[in-house]
Protein backbone atom coordinates (compact mmCIF):
# COMPACT_ATOMS: atom_id res chain seq x y z
CA UNK A 1 0.00 0.00 0.00
CA UNK A 2 1.58 3.60 -0.70
CA UNK A 3 1.53 6.46 1.17
CA UNK A 4 0.69 9.56 1.04
CA UNK A 5 3.73 11.98 2.19
CA UNK A 6 3.56 15.46 3.12
CA UNK A 7 6.20 18.15 4.34
CA UNK A 8 7.27 20.31 7.30
CA UNK A 9 4.39 22.71 7.82
CA UNK A 10 6.33 25.46 10.37
CA UNK A 11 8.92 27.99 8.96
CA UNK A 12 12.47 27.06 8.34
CA UNK A 13 14.17 24.48 10.77
CA UNK A 14 17.95 25.12 11.77
CA UNK A 15 17.96 28.42 10.63
CA UNK A 16 19.57 29.33 14.51
CA UNK A 17 22.78 31.71 15.27
CA UNK A 18 24.07 29.41 17.67
CA UNK A 19 27.63 28.61 18.43
CA UNK A 20 28.90 25.78 16.36
CA UNK A 21 26.00 25.23 14.01
CA UNK A 22 26.22 27.92 11.21
CA UNK A 23 23.29 28.51 9.22
CA UNK A 24 22.93 24.90 8.44
CA UNK A 25 21.44 26.07 5.01
CA UNK A 26 21.81 22.19 4.06
CA UNK A 27 18.56 21.45 5.83
CA UNK A 28 16.75 23.97 3.43
CA UNK A 29 17.87 21.94 0.51
CA UNK A 30 16.93 18.83 2.89
CA UNK A 31 13.65 20.01 3.03
CA UNK A 32 13.06 20.78 -0.49
CA UNK A 33 13.93 16.81 -1.35
CA UNK A 34 11.58 16.10 1.08
CA UNK A 35 9.13 18.19 -0.58
CA UNK A 36 9.83 16.43 -3.88
CA UNK A 37 9.21 12.97 -3.05
CA UNK A 38 6.05 14.21 -1.26
CA UNK A 39 4.48 15.66 -4.57
CA UNK A 40 5.67 12.26 -6.01
CA UNK A 41 4.38 10.08 -3.90
CA UNK A 42 0.74 12.39 -3.61
CA UNK A 43 0.68 12.56 -7.34
CA UNK A 44 0.97 9.03 -7.73
CA UNK A 45 -2.21 8.15 -5.52
CA UNK A 46 -4.44 10.54 -6.90
CA UNK A 47 -3.16 10.01 -10.45
CA UNK A 48 -4.05 6.16 -9.88
CA UNK A 49 0.14 4.73 -11.14
CA UNK A 50 0.60 2.98 -7.32
CA UNK A 51 0.76 -0.45 -9.78
CA UNK A 52 3.59 -1.21 -12.40
CA UNK A 53 7.17 -1.67 -12.91
CA UNK A 54 10.45 0.11 -14.27
CA UNK A 55 12.32 3.08 -13.47
CA UNK A 56 9.60 5.40 -13.18
CA UNK A 57 8.36 3.29 -10.34
CA UNK A 58 11.52 2.06 -8.65
CA UNK A 59 12.24 6.04 -7.85
CA UNK A 60 8.60 6.44 -7.01
CA UNK A 61 8.94 4.02 -4.25
CA UNK A 62 12.12 5.57 -3.00
CA UNK A 63 10.08 8.48 -1.38
CA UNK A 64 7.51 6.21 -0.45
CA UNK A 65 6.61 7.06 3.61
CA UNK A 66 10.85 8.18 3.66
CA UNK A 67 9.89 11.71 2.29
CA UNK A 68 6.91 12.40 5.06
CA UNK A 69 9.20 10.72 7.91
CA UNK A 70 12.22 13.33 6.74
CA UNK A 71 9.88 16.38 7.25
CA UNK A 72 8.90 15.50 10.90
CA UNK A 73 12.48 14.65 11.60
CA UNK A 74 13.44 18.09 10.47
CA UNK A 75 10.14 19.92 12.04
CA UNK A 76 11.80 18.23 15.26
CA UNK A 77 15.13 19.67 14.26
CA UNK A 78 13.10 22.93 14.15
CA UNK A 79 11.94 22.81 17.55
CA UNK A 80 14.77 21.67 19.06
CA UNK A 81 17.16 24.89 17.75
CA UNK A 82 14.56 26.66 18.60
CA UNK A 83 14.80 25.62 22.08
CA UNK A 84 18.64 25.67 22.12
CA UNK A 85 18.80 29.09 20.74
CA UNK A 86 16.15 30.56 23.97
CA UNK A 87 17.14 28.11 26.60
CA UNK A 88 13.06 27.88 26.73
CA UNK A 89 10.27 26.65 25.47
CA UNK A 90 7.28 29.30 24.56
CA UNK A 91 4.27 27.24 25.85
CA UNK A 92 1.94 30.06 24.82
CA UNK A 93 3.30 30.00 20.81
CA UNK A 94 3.70 26.66 20.39
CA UNK A 95 -0.21 26.49 21.40
CA UNK A 96 -1.36 29.38 18.98
CA UNK A 97 0.94 27.54 16.30
CA UNK A 98 -0.69 23.89 16.88
CA UNK A 99 -4.48 25.72 16.87
CA UNK A 100 -3.81 27.69 14.20
CA UNK A 101 -2.36 24.03 12.14
CA UNK A 102 -5.28 22.04 13.28
CA UNK A 103 -7.90 24.51 12.22
CA UNK A 104 -5.85 24.57 8.87
CA UNK A 105 -5.44 20.74 8.51
CA UNK A 106 -9.02 20.03 9.38
CA UNK A 107 -10.19 22.40 6.57
CA UNK A 108 -7.43 20.91 4.47
CA UNK A 109 -8.84 17.48 5.69
CA UNK A 110 -11.78 18.36 3.23
CA UNK A 111 -10.13 18.41 0.00
CA UNK A 112 -7.27 16.03 0.61
CA UNK A 113 -7.76 13.41 3.51
CA UNK A 114 -4.30 12.13 3.73
CA UNK A 115 -4.02 15.89 5.13
CA UNK A 116 -0.95 16.26 7.73
CA UNK A 117 -1.17 19.41 8.99
CA UNK A 118 -3.79 18.72 12.17
CA UNK A 119 -1.07 15.68 13.21
CA UNK A 120 1.49 18.21 13.16
CA UNK A 121 -0.32 20.44 15.63
CA UNK A 122 -0.40 17.24 17.98
CA UNK A 123 3.57 16.62 17.53
CA UNK A 124 4.15 20.28 18.54
CA UNK A 125 2.16 19.96 21.29
CA UNK A 126 3.42 16.77 22.48
CA UNK A 127 7.27 17.98 21.63
CA UNK A 128 7.25 21.43 23.42
CA UNK A 129 6.06 19.09 26.61
CA UNK A 130 8.70 16.83 26.30
CA UNK A 131 11.56 19.34 24.82
CA UNK A 132 13.24 19.74 28.38
CA UNK A 133 13.74 16.12 28.99
CA UNK A 134 17.44 14.50 28.38
CA UNK A 135 18.47 12.88 24.84
CA UNK A 136 18.66 9.68 26.16
CA UNK A 137 14.94 10.44 27.79
CA UNK A 138 13.87 11.40 24.25
CA UNK A 139 15.76 8.65 22.83
CA UNK A 140 13.73 6.04 25.23
CA UNK A 141 10.94 7.69 24.46
CA UNK A 142 10.89 7.01 20.50
CA UNK A 143 11.95 3.25 21.13
CA UNK A 144 8.30 3.59 23.43
CA UNK A 145 6.42 4.86 20.98
CA UNK A 146 6.85 1.92 18.75
CA UNK A 147 6.72 -0.32 21.24
CA UNK A 148 3.32 1.04 22.07
CA UNK A 149 2.57 0.88 18.37
CA UNK A 150 2.80 -2.79 18.11
CA UNK A 151 0.66 -3.72 21.39
CA UNK A 152 -2.06 -1.48 20.02
CA UNK A 153 -1.87 -3.16 16.35
CA UNK A 154 -2.03 -6.78 18.32
CA UNK A 155 -4.84 -5.83 20.77
CA UNK A 156 -7.16 -3.17 18.30
CA UNK A 157 -8.59 -3.67 14.57
CA UNK A 158 -5.86 -1.53 12.82
CA UNK A 159 -8.48 -1.50 9.80
CA UNK A 160 -11.43 -0.23 11.50
CA UNK A 161 -12.91 2.84 9.69
CA UNK A 162 -10.73 2.31 6.16
CA UNK A 163 -12.01 1.41 2.82
CA UNK A 164 -8.43 0.39 1.34
CA UNK A 165 -10.13 0.34 -1.66
CA UNK A 166 -10.07 4.04 -2.19
CA UNK A 167 -8.94 5.21 1.24
CA UNK A 168 -11.94 6.67 2.14
CA UNK A 169 -12.41 6.68 6.07
CA UNK A 170 -15.57 5.94 8.01
CA UNK A 171 -16.38 8.55 11.09
CA UNK A 172 -13.14 10.56 10.87
CA UNK A 173 -15.42 13.41 11.87
CA UNK A 174 -16.89 11.70 15.72
CA UNK A 175 -14.93 11.92 18.65
CA UNK A 176 -13.67 8.07 18.89
CA UNK A 177 -13.41 8.23 15.07
CA UNK A 178 -10.92 10.97 14.96
CA UNK A 179 -9.17 9.57 18.48
CA UNK A 180 -8.58 6.47 16.94
CA UNK A 181 -7.23 8.01 13.12
CA UNK A 182 -5.09 10.76 15.50
CA UNK A 183 -3.18 7.85 18.01
CA UNK A 184 -3.37 4.74 16.23
CA UNK A 185 -4.39 4.46 12.65
CA UNK A 186 -4.61 7.57 10.50
CA UNK A 187 -1.86 8.22 7.58
CA UNK A 188 0.59 9.81 10.27
CA UNK A 189 -0.54 8.66 13.77
CA UNK A 190 0.92 10.77 16.79
CA UNK A 191 1.92 6.62 17.99
CA UNK A 192 4.79 6.01 16.84
CA UNK A 193 4.97 9.26 14.24
CA UNK A 194 5.96 11.90 17.45
CA UNK A 195 9.27 9.65 17.66
CA UNK A 196 9.89 11.31 14.45
CA UNK A 197 9.54 14.84 15.57
CA UNK A 198 11.62 13.34 18.86
CA UNK A 199 14.28 12.33 17.02
CA UNK A 200 15.18 15.47 15.21
CA UNK A 201 15.37 17.12 18.87
CA UNK A 202 17.87 15.04 19.46
CA UNK A 203 19.87 15.96 16.29
CA UNK A 204 19.57 19.62 16.96
CA UNK A 205 21.85 18.80 20.36
CA UNK A 206 24.79 17.44 17.65
CA UNK A 207 27.35 19.84 16.64
CA UNK A 208 25.49 19.84 12.89
CA UNK A 209 28.17 22.44 11.44
CA UNK A 210 30.93 19.99 12.16
CA UNK A 211 32.01 18.14 8.66
CA UNK A 212 32.62 14.92 10.94
CA UNK A 213 29.50 14.40 12.42
CA UNK A 214 27.99 15.48 9.09
CA UNK A 215 29.56 12.07 7.68
CA UNK A 216 29.05 10.28 10.59
CA UNK A 217 24.79 11.05 10.44
CA UNK A 218 25.08 10.03 6.72
CA UNK A 219 26.68 6.74 7.74
CA UNK A 220 24.72 5.80 10.50
CA UNK A 221 21.27 6.85 8.43
CA UNK A 222 22.51 4.66 5.87
CA UNK A 223 23.12 1.59 8.42
CA UNK A 224 19.96 2.49 9.54
CA UNK A 225 18.18 2.27 6.27
CA UNK A 226 19.80 -1.20 4.71
CA UNK A 227 19.90 -2.61 7.92
CA UNK A 228 15.61 -2.29 8.39
CA UNK A 229 15.24 -3.31 4.72
CA UNK A 230 17.79 -6.34 5.61
CA UNK A 231 16.07 -7.21 9.02
CA UNK A 232 12.19 -6.85 7.08
CA UNK A 233 13.75 -9.49 4.17
CA UNK A 234 15.25 -11.79 6.49
CA UNK A 235 13.42 -12.37 9.27
CA UNK A 236 10.44 -12.52 6.96
CA UNK A 237 11.53 -14.97 5.53
CA UNK A 238 12.70 -16.87 7.96
CA UNK A 239 9.38 -16.79 10.32
CA UNK A 240 6.82 -17.08 6.76
CA UNK A 241 5.96 -20.84 7.85
CA UNK A 242 4.49 -19.42 11.36
CA UNK A 243 1.75 -17.41 9.35
CA UNK A 244 1.50 -14.40 6.97
CA UNK A 245 0.13 -11.99 9.96
CA UNK A 246 3.65 -11.98 11.12
CA UNK A 247 5.29 -10.09 7.63
CA UNK A 248 3.16 -7.27 8.70
CA UNK A 249 4.76 -6.86 12.25
CA UNK A 250 8.28 -6.89 9.88
CA UNK A 251 7.64 -4.33 7.02
CA UNK A 252 9.27 -1.61 6.23
CA UNK A 253 6.17 0.06 4.41
CA UNK A 254 4.52 3.30 6.28
CA UNK A 255 1.19 1.58 6.96
CA UNK A 256 1.24 0.31 9.42
CA UNK A 257 4.45 2.32 10.70
CA UNK A 258 6.24 -0.61 12.18
CA UNK A 259 9.23 -0.40 14.33
CA UNK A 260 11.13 -1.31 11.00
CA UNK A 261 9.61 1.21 9.51
CA UNK A 262 10.34 3.43 11.72
CA UNK A 263 14.48 2.09 11.58
CA UNK A 264 14.39 3.24 7.83
CA UNK A 265 12.26 6.47 8.23
CA UNK A 266 14.59 7.28 10.89
CA UNK A 267 17.85 6.16 8.89
CA UNK A 268 16.53 7.81 5.65
CA UNK A 269 16.09 11.59 7.48
CA UNK A 270 19.55 10.93 9.00
CA UNK A 271 21.37 10.31 5.93
CA UNK A 272 19.11 12.69 3.44
CA UNK A 273 20.11 15.42 6.70
CA UNK A 274 23.82 14.49 6.62
CA UNK A 275 24.62 14.33 2.79
CA UNK A 276 22.26 17.68 2.59
CA UNK A 277 25.00 19.42 4.91
CA UNK A 278 28.13 18.02 3.61
CA UNK A 279 26.69 19.03 -0.14
CA UNK A 280 25.94 22.86 1.42
CA UNK A 281 29.02 24.65 0.53
CA UNK A 282 29.77 23.35 -3.08
CA UNK A 283 26.11 23.45 -4.02
CA UNK A 284 26.46 27.23 -2.92
CA UNK A 285 29.43 27.93 -4.31
CA UNK A 286 27.87 25.99 -7.56
CA UNK A 287 24.83 28.33 -7.41
CA UNK A 288 22.64 25.26 -7.48
CA UNK A 289 21.85 25.72 -3.60
CA UNK A 290 19.89 29.84 -4.15
CA UNK A 291 17.95 28.61 -6.49
CA UNK A 292 16.06 25.54 -4.41
CA UNK A 293 16.55 27.14 -0.98
CA UNK A 294 13.79 29.21 -0.79
CA UNK A 295 11.28 26.52 -1.84
CA UNK A 296 12.50 24.39 0.81
CA UNK A 297 11.71 27.50 2.99
CA UNK A 298 8.37 27.63 2.19
CA UNK A 299 6.78 24.06 2.26
CA UNK A 300 3.74 25.18 3.74
CA UNK A 301 2.56 27.03 1.10
CA UNK A 302 3.78 24.85 -1.30
CA UNK A 303 2.05 21.63 0.85
CA UNK A 304 -1.55 23.63 0.32
CA UNK A 305 -0.57 24.39 -3.55
CA UNK A 306 0.20 21.38 -4.43
CA UNK A 307 -3.10 19.95 -3.59
CA UNK A 308 -5.04 23.20 -4.51
CA UNK A 309 -3.27 23.94 -7.59
CA UNK A 310 -1.85 20.77 -8.43
CA UNK A 311 -3.99 18.07 -7.89
CA UNK A 312 -6.86 20.70 -9.24
CA UNK A 313 -5.25 20.78 -12.55
CA UNK A 314 -4.84 16.93 -12.34
CA UNK A 315 -8.42 16.91 -12.13
CA UNK A 316 -9.07 19.60 -14.84
CA UNK A 317 -6.58 17.76 -17.20
CA UNK A 318 -8.82 15.00 -16.79
CA UNK A 319 -5.64 13.21 -14.82
CA UNK A 320 -7.40 11.54 -11.82
CA UNK A 321 -6.78 7.49 -11.67
CA UNK A 322 -6.32 5.28 -14.56
CA UNK A 323 -2.49 6.65 -15.13
CA UNK A 324 0.94 5.31 -15.59
CA UNK A 325 3.83 5.75 -12.84
CA UNK A 326 5.73 7.58 -15.73
CA UNK A 327 2.67 10.07 -16.08
CA UNK A 328 2.76 10.43 -12.40
CA UNK A 329 6.30 11.56 -11.93
CA UNK A 330 6.34 13.60 -15.25
CA UNK A 331 3.77 15.42 -13.81
CA UNK A 332 5.17 16.09 -10.28
CA UNK A 333 8.55 17.17 -11.68
CA UNK A 334 6.63 19.49 -13.35
CA UNK A 335 4.59 20.82 -10.29
CA UNK A 336 8.00 21.04 -8.22
CA UNK A 337 10.13 23.14 -11.03
CA UNK A 338 7.23 25.33 -11.28
CA UNK A 339 7.31 25.90 -7.70
CA UNK A 340 10.71 25.96 -7.27
CA UNK A 341 10.49 29.26 -9.77
CA UNK A 342 7.60 31.01 -7.81
CA UNK A 343 9.65 30.65 -4.45
CA UNK A 344 12.69 31.86 -5.88
CA UNK A 345 10.76 35.00 -7.23
CA UNK A 346 8.54 35.60 -4.73
CA UNK A 347 11.04 35.40 -1.80
CA UNK A 348 13.31 38.72 -2.61
CA UNK A 349 9.82 39.84 -3.12
CA UNK A 350 8.03 39.57 -0.10
CA UNK A 351 10.43 37.48 2.43
CA UNK A 352 8.52 34.01 3.72
CA UNK A 353 5.48 32.78 2.03
CA UNK A 354 2.27 33.64 2.25
CA UNK A 355 1.07 30.39 4.32
CA UNK A 356 4.65 30.96 6.45
CA UNK A 357 3.91 34.65 6.91
CA UNK A 358 -0.21 34.04 8.06
CA UNK A 359 1.67 31.45 10.55
CA UNK A 360 4.29 33.91 12.36
CA UNK A 361 1.41 36.92 12.43
CA UNK A 362 -1.27 34.37 14.09
CA UNK A 363 1.05 32.38 16.57
CA UNK A 364 4.32 34.40 16.17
Amino acid sequence: MSHANSPRPAGPAGRADLAGRADLAGLDLARYLAFVGMVIVNFTIVMGAEGGTGPARQIIELFEGRAAATFVVLAGLGLGLAHARTGATNTRTTLKRAAVLLVLGLVNMLVFPADILHYYAFYFLFGAWLLPLSTRALLWAVGLLNLAFVVLILTLDYDSGWAWDDYSYTGFWTPAGFLRNLLFNGWHPVVPWLGFLLFGVVLARLPLADPRTQRRLALAGLAALLGGWALSTGLTRWLAPLGPELAELLTTAPIPPMPLYTLAGLGAASLTIGLCLLAERHLTAWGVLPQVAPAGRQTLTLYIAHILIGMGALEALGLIGGQTPDAALLAALLFCAAATLYARLWEPFAGRGPLEALLRRLAG
